[in-house]
């Protein structure tokens, strides 16, 4: 096998869903867009996030996507852009996802399946698919596509993502293998595709609400994602 072809491997092995069976965790409600952000979100901020993650939030981020997790240990999620303007943030669409299948952690490790809790950089993008009208860097590679031996329900998850800056080099494709934190921190965390399950650590979305996502996320703004369960969230 070319070293390209070991390198993608391992890569992909690191995020979404590497051995998974399609079995773990609810079925979304699909890739339907709701409508502004969570209720009761107050006018102006961040639906849901505490002081601990929201001193994290860079004050020159002027885009943000918030994962809320429904609970410590579980895969389902909601996943809400916001952008931010002089009236501060304002939800601009919300969709159902999935994040690690047995939920989060704020000490993530390779192997774990649960997703890092925190504040991330957004800046880089790729998949399988031609880009879509990304603002971010993409890199349209084969090398997206998942092993043969994967599940067939995860067989398009990589068709298009979008980095997340956790144990990782900002500027570079996300099929660049290098963990600046060592192996065992994981990495290759990404928004994705949603095969209907839980993740390894990624975060998944349905194909609109991927495309979406590129076409919204201006490196201009400098996009972060803010994610976790809902109690850590409000922590």
């Amino acid at each position: 096998m070319a070293v390209a072809a070991v390198t993608a491997a391992a890569v992909l092995a690191g995020c979404g869903a590497g051995g998974a069976d399609g079995k773990d965790g609810k079925r979304s409600a699909g890739g339907r867009e709701r409508p502004g952000g969570p209720a009761g979100a107050r006018p102006g901020e961040l639906a849901g996030v505490g002081p601990a993650l929201r001193s994290r939030v860079p004050a020159d981020a002027r885009q943000a996507v918030v994962v809320r997790g429904a609970g410590a240990d579980s895969p389902d999620a909601t996943v809400t852009l916001y952008d931010k303007g002089a009236n501060g943030w304002r939800p601009q669409g919300s969709w159902p996802a999935h994040n690690g299948r047995r939920g989060w952690t704020a000490d993530h490790h390779e192997g774990d399946q649960r997703s890092p809790i925190g504040v991330f950089a957004l800046t880089d993008a790729g998949g399988v698919l031609p880009d879509p009208g990304s603002r971010l860097p993409y890199t349209h590679s084969a090398a997206f596509t998942p092993p043969s031996y994967w599940s067939r329900t995860t067989r398009h998850d990589f068709d298009y993502v979008v980095a997340i800056d956790y144990n990782r080099v900002p500027g570079t494709s996300p099929l660049d293998p290098t963990r600046p934190l060592g192996q065992a921190k994981g990495g290759g965390v990404w928004l994705h595709l949603d095969h209907g399950s839980g993740t390894s650590a990624c975060v998944s979305v349905a194909k609109p609400a991927m495309a979406a996502l590129l076409r919204a996320l201006d490196p201009a703004r400098h996009p972060v994602v803010v994610m976790g369960d809902q109690a850590h969230l409000a922590g």
